[in-house]
């Protein structure tokens, strides 16, 4: 069960590497070819979304049929066995959500970065008239 939990930790870093790549300034000839790698990249990479809401579709579900061990009749191996699935299931969560979020944010640099190209192309098409 801690495969996919796995590999999304690496997808989250992968992404956060890559939204650092974008954001940080370099020279424009570089940058636009880094930008049109990610945007190649970015439509097979659309898998995360759908796996992570999968994902914490499958947290949920666990959360809502887990046992409650609040009484007196558990243990305190159990109370900690408890807390700590917890645990893992609100940093699954965060996982999830943060995959998705970075997902969006290089979507949205790489759009933004292409409309910039775009609207200065336009520009020198005004100037050259």
């Amino acid at each position: 069960m801690a495969l996919q939990w796995m590999i999304l930790a690496y997808v989250v870093a992968a992404e956060a590497g890559v939204a650092i790549l974008l954001t940080l300034p370099s020279p424009k000839a570089l940058k636009s070819r880094i930008v049109s790698l990610i945007s190649l990249i970015l439509q097979p990479s659309l898998f995360v979304v759908p796996f992570s809401a999968f994902q914490l579709l499958d947290i949920y579900w666990k959360n809502e049929h887990r046992l409650m061990c609040t009484g007196e009749i558990c243990t305190a191996a159990e109370r900690d066995r408890y807390e700590k699935s917890i645990y893992k299931a609100q940093r699954n969560a965060v996982l999830c959500v943060s995959a998705c979020l970075l997902y969006w944010c290089i979507y949205r640099i790489c759009k933004y970065h292409q409309d910039i190209q775009s609207m200065e192309e336009v520009e020198k098409r005004y100037k050259e008239q």
